[in-house]
């Protein structure tokens, strides 16, 4: 669970095949601020912050959730 000591390029994103930054920016037009973070903590919950991570996603789905429930 080491960052490697590089803030820009954490080894909990760089050992991946592909970054979930890489995924988002390469399908950006498909997500929201929320479902962006929901794609970044899941991805890195192993290699980071385990379930601390997961209860983050959680919270940002449960945002995005309630922001479309208001639109119906």
């Amino acid at each position: 669970m080491s960052n490697n000591g590089n803030p820009i390029e954490p080894s909990h994103y760089t050992e991946m095949n592909l970054s979930p930054l890489e995924y988002i920016m390469a399908n950006e037009s498909d997500f929201t601020w929320c479902i962006s973070n929901v794609i970044k903590y899941v991805s890195r919950y192993t290699r980071k912050n385990g379930i601390e991570d997961l209860k983050k996603a959680k919270w940002y789905l449960e945002r995005q959730i309630s922001e479309l429930e208001k639109g119906e």
